[in-house]
């Protein structure tokens, strides 16, 4: 028996119109014409004979068959696109897609990059950063780089390093200020913060026992790699993850004024979703960041 299906185009729309309950939303989100958006439901209504929505001066509003028809198209729309993504998601290509926090990408991933590239040369490699939690069912993403206390459920993880922070700053800074020899010094400087870290000069001060200094109070940026480069510049003082300012200390490009160094209860850990598993992109990548982790001795 053959489907009844109605037309595709006025389904999306209808299921659009419904979900943002507007006509200009739906027409935003399929990159069409409000105009078009409006005679699609329209058809739609015709082709099954009863009314779906009621056009009002703000909006639509669903008549209660409208509703129940829109929430099971939401259901089956939502099922397609997970089947497809995971389908376009299968390893039978040469490329690998990797999300980032930013700073890890800047200050850790880059640097390393040409390493990866130097030994697989067949895999095309495409970065995206974000600090927005990965989502593999819903985002065309094969590995990532997950910051916190523990990685994600259900998903398949390896531990690369943990966090330390400690206070860094360009040598050039001290040619006309005395260098600090006391946390209780970090009033004469500019402290510069990330944004997305608000807690990390916090924690790092109430370590030093320190109380007079506000952590939060110097110059603020998007992110920590922002505030890496402002102490490279000779602006101010940072408070850096060891792990992303460590090639720049052993070059003396930065300099650690103090020794207390404070480590957090965070990790960094490569993430990947069960169904790569078995990927040979996946496994290249997987196997060289492992190896990049190792503390490398002289």
């Amino acid at each position: 028996m053959a489907r009844l299906i109605p037309p595709l185009n006025a389904l999306r729309a209808f299921e659009a119109t419904a979900r943002n309950g507007s006509l200009t939303k739906a027409a935003s989100e399929l990159r069409v014409t409000q105009g078009a958006v409006s005679r699609h439901v329209t058809q739609l209504e015709q082709w099954l004979g009863l009314p779906l929505c009621r056009r009002l001066r703000r909006g639509i509003e669903t008549t209660t068959e409208g509703a129940l028809y829109a929430a099971m198209l939401s259901q089956m729309f939502d099922e397609i696109d997970i089947k497809t993504r995971r389908l376009k998601s299968q390893p039978t290509g040469t490329t690998l897609r990797i999300k980032l926090p930013p700073t890890f990408a800047i200050r850790w991933m880059v640097p390393r990059l040409a390493r990866f590239h130097a030994l697989n040369r067949h895999i095309d490699v495409q970065i995206t950063t974000s600090h927005q939690p990965v989502d593999f069912d819903r985002e065309d993403i094969d590995v990532c780089i997950h910051s916190g206390l523990a990685p994600p459920a259900h998903t398949i993880s390896r531990r690369l390093f943990g966090e330390t922070l400690l206070p860094v700053c360009s040598p050039g800074l001290f040619r006309e200020q005395t260098a600090p020899k006391r946390p209780a010094d970090l009033a004469r400087f500019v402290m510069l913060c990330s944004m997305h870290r608000p807690n990390d000069w916090p924690d790092w001060l109430r370590a030093a026992k320190l109380k007079t200094v506000n952590g939060n109070s110097g110059l603020q940026f998007e992110n920590s790699a922002l505030s890496y480069q402002a102490a490279l510049d000779e602006v101010g003082i940072a408070l850096a993850q060891q792990a992303f300012v460590e090639e720049d200390l052993r070059t003396g490009r930065l300099v650690a004024p103090f020794k207390l160094a404070v480590p957090t209860p965070n990790s960094y850990f490569l993430v990947y979703p069960e169904s790569k598993a078995t990927s040979p992109l996946v496994k290249a990548f997987a196997d060289w960041i492992m190896l990049e982790t190792i503390p490398k001795t002289v």
